[in-house]
C-alpha cells in the first residue's frame, strides 16, 4: 500500500469517472467498489468509494455529493516519451472535457490535467537562453504539446 493516496470527490459519476480513468491508463483497474446501502446518505446501491489504480499508483474515488467542485488549483501531470503518447492521452482526456493552454486540460468530470513531454524540462532549460526563450514562446501558443515543434523553436526553425 502506498503511504499517500489521492483521494478524489466527485457529485454523482465516481463508478462513471472511475471506468472512464483505468479504460485509459496502463496498468489499471478497479479494485474495490463499496456501495451505498438503504442507510444511505447516496442513493442505495451507487457507489460510495472505489478504489483504483492507475498506471499502479493507487486512488480513491468518492460519490460525497455536489459540495466541492475541482479546481486547477491541483492537476495530474502525466509524463510522456513521445508524441504518441501525448496525442493518446489528449485524445482521450479531452473526450467531453476542454483543451485549456500549454498542455493543460479538463476532462469531462472537470479533473485537470497536464499532458507533457518528458523533455519539457531540457527544452526550456537549454543552457543558450534564447533556445530557452523561443521554446517558451512557442509552448505559450499550444494548448496540446507537439513535440516537433518545441524542437523547431529551440532550433531556431520556427518559422
Amino acid at each position: 500500500m502506498q503511504k499517500i493516496t489521492t483521494f478524489l470527490w466527485f457529485d454523482n459519476n465516481a463508478e462513471e469517472a472511475v471506468n472512464f480513468y483505468t479504460s485509459i491508463f496502463k496498468d489499471s483497474k478497479i479494485t474495490n467498489m463499496s456501495r451505498y446501502t438503504e442507510a444511505g446518505p447516496g442513493p442505495a446501491g451507487s457507489v460510495m468509494v472505489a478504489n483504483f489504480t492507475l498506471n499502479g499508483q493507487e486512488f480513491l474515488a468518492l460519490n460525497g455529493g455536489p459540495v466541492y467542485k475541482f479546481t486547477e488549483a491541483i492537476s495530474f501531470v502525466v509524463n510522456c516519451e513521445d508524441q504518441q503518447e501525448i496525442d493518446h492521452y489528449w485524445d482521450k482526456l479531452t473526450e467531453g472535457g476542454s483543451e485549456v493552454q500549454c498542455g493543460w486540460l479538463k476532462d469531462k468530470f472537470g479533473l485537470s490535467w497536464q499532458i507533457v513531454p518528458t523533455s519539457i524540462g531540457k527544452l526550456m532549460s537549454d543552457p543558450d537562453p534564447s533556445k530557452g526563450k523561443r521554446v517558451a514562446e512557442t509552448l505559450y501558443k499550444m494548448k496540446k504539446i507537439i513535440i516537433a515543434d518545441l524542437e523547431k523553436a529551440r532550433d531556431g526553425n520556427d518559422h
